[in-house]
């Protein structure tokens, strides 16, 4: 399975803004955005040009499958079949993105970001409806449970995630359990319980061109 295996700082310092994709330290003062705010490589740091038009469409595509830690296709394919469903394309968008598997599971506290939970599913530590899937992008559906296999309960990585994610609000359109580390899924998100600050419309315009 392809995955990015590069410097996840350099993604939220080529974004401006912080990502969470490096869980704990990114709350801390090591975080690179704090200390070194501008564009990673040899001159950044002086390259201050104003983003309009298709530059502005491109950094909201790639901030938003950044934050997801998706690759380039497989978004592009997200888009696709958000394009030819009913509804809002934007929307229908993130409410996918929004329904991964690893997704719920940094959700529901047992990883620091969603490149941590992506792992912990792959390496079956998650039940879906009391059944092990270790497909990170597997789609939750409403009435779906998430849980944590009994063996994987007392993992190092998950113990002090729970601590981690305790401050954290839980979105609505998820019943979350942090002390039984399960989660149920109430509802399909909609676009008001994705609290992310990314312009859907940006990205439609992108790729209707």
């Amino acid at each position: 399975m392809a995955r990015y295996t590069g410097a996840v700082c350099r993604l939220c310092r080529r974004e401006g803004m912080k990502l969470f994709l490096k869980g704990a330290k990114c709350f801390s003062e090591k975080c690179p955005v704090e200390k070194r705010n501008f564009a990673p490589g040899q001159h950044g740091k002086d390259r201050k040009a104003k983003i309009v038009g298709y530059g502005l469409q491109l950094r909201e595509k790639q901030k938003t499958k950044r934050i997801y830690f998706t690759l380039e296709k497989q978004f592009r394919n997200y888009f696709e079949k958000a394009a030819r469903a009913q509804g809002v394309t934007g929307d229908i968008l993130l409410q996918q993105l929004e329904r991964r598997l690893d997704n719920v599971a940094y959700r529901m506290g047992i990883a620091t970001s969603r490149r941590q939970a992506r792992q912990l599913v792959r390496h079956g530590h998650v039940l879906v409806n009391g059944k092990k899937v270790n497909i990170p992008s597997y789609q939750v559906n409403a009435g779906d449970e998430i849980s944590v296999r009994e063996k994987s309960l007392k993992l190092t990585v998950i113990e002090g995630a729970v601590d981690f994610a305790s401050h954290q609000t839980a979105p609505n359109w998820l019943a979350i359990d942090r002390e039984k580390r399960s989660v149920k899924v109430n509802s399909l998100p909609k676009r008001e319980d994705i609290n992310l600050p990314v312009n859907e419309q940006l990205i439609v315009e992108l790729y209707s061109k």
